[in-house]
């Protein structure tokens, strides 16, 4: 291959089986082209041969380049994890981003060999994340928290099904016998998945710490934290609140075209099993602990009248909460809470004063979740309703 490049960035379409390659380069004028394809297994060996195929092709690990795998499931996770352990810079995308790059190329067709093609121009082309695995701690904590979850919502189809057969016009006493069965089976697996992931967080002292520390919020409990912990990495994957926020899915997304002001809402592109756990605390949270969740429910209740908006604007609080207080190592301090949401809430409605005009004004009120310090008045319909005309006497 020819090594005048300023760039490399390799490809890789994974699957059950095999591993698609392909290598790209970008050269000094920007330009970029794939300049070989390889295919190879996805087990060790193959891991192996793909890395004596990179040094074949001139590559190193310290030359300025990524390997880029879509996340497919788990399949990718192994190869990746060989690879950062070899020193490769290695990044994971996800599908639906690596799907409008194809798009923005121009690549209509959908195969493995041009799924790898596409993979290895974005790895030259755009800078990449670098790939972090999960803690030897987290993974196995993620693992009973999702089979937990899974389990819980096998529960809830079973207890349809169960209600559904005994409300029906005639009952098989076979079936019956059996939902019962499974359900209490599923009950006990409930309770057995609970008590290991407790003993999992208490198995680290400073962990378990933590962990009583994010629990001292009423509403919310041990299994609520330690989804959050599995998913975030313990907050390893996590920088500041904003990153997190936009992680699970909370982001606020605009939606506005000239003088056309439509409604915002969370984008949901992250996490959904972080906002899954949070819901029912959330709830919790406003109704028994009070203070800095209720008010901020009753501020963003009062400025939109939807319930479950509110709610999201409180899940969202928590969970910054939650990272503040796991990286502080202190208890949740009701009062501190009230004193700094007061705070803010000022702060967001203290008038602005108008250079040109000596006289102060108030800042337009911001609109959607993105103010939800700052509440907004309900403005009037811009045409005044007409009343309906007077009938005339007979």
């Amino acid at each position: 291959m020819n090594t005048k490049y300023i760039r490399f960035g390799v490809g890789l379409d994974v699957s059950e089986a095999d591993l698609e390659a392909a290598l790209a380069v970008m050269d000094s004028r920007g330009e970029l082209k794939t300049v070989a394809r390889r295919s190879f297994a996805n087990r060790p060996g193959g891991f192996k041969a793909l890395q004596r195929w990179l040094s074949k092709q001139g590559l190193s690990t310290d030359r300025a380049g990524v390997i880029l795998l879509e996340a497919t499931g788990v399949y990718y996770e192994q190869c990746a994890l060989a690879l950062q352990q070899a020193g490769w810079e290695v990044s994971v995308t996800l599908a639906n981003k690596a799907k409008r790059y194809m798009q923005a190329l121009g690549l209509r067709s959908k195969t493995d060999r041009i799924d790898a093609g596409g993979l290895a121009m974005m790895a030259a082309g755009m800078p990449q994340q670098s790939w972090r695995p999960l803690d030897e701690f987290w993974f196995p904590l993620r693992g009973l928290t999702r089979q937990h979850q899974s389990l819980q919502e096998l529960r809830t189809q079973l207890g349809n099904q169960l209600h559904a057969h005994t409300k029906s016009i005639y009952s098989v006493a076979l079936v019956e016998h059996q939902l019962k069965t499974t359900l209490a089976g599923t009950e006990r697996q409930l309770k057995e998945l609970e008590g290991a992931i407790t003993k999992h967080l208490q198995s680290d002292a400073q962990v378990w710490k933590n962990v009583q520390q994010l629990t001292s919020i009423k509403g919310v409990g041990v299994l609520c934290v330690a989804v959050v912990l599995a998913e975030t990495n313990g907050f390893g994957l996590i920088t500041n609140a904003r990153q997190l926020i936009s992680y699970a899915g909370y982001d606020v997304v605009e939606n506005q075209s000239g003088s056309r002001r439509g409604k915002t809402r969370i984008s949901k592109k992250g996490n959904g099993r972080i906002r899954r756990i949070l819901h029912m605390p959330a709830l919790n949270a406003v109704r028994f602990q009070g203070g800095v969740f209720a008010d901020l429910f009753e501020r963003t209740y009062a400025r939109h009248g939807v319930k479950m908006k509110s709610y999201v604007a409180v899940q969202k609080k928590l969970l910054t909460i939650l990272y503040s207080l796991w990286n502080t190592g202190e208890a949740f301090d009701p009062e501190y809470q009230t004193r700094r949401g007061a705070q803010d809430q000022t702060e967001a409605e203290a008038p602005e004063t108008n250079q040109e005009n000596p006289q102060t004004k108030t800042a337009p009120p911001m609109s959607g979740e993105a103010a939800e310090g700052r509440p907004e008045p309900r403005k009037a319909p811009k045409t005044p309703v007409k009343s309906k005309p007077k009938k005339s006497g007979a």
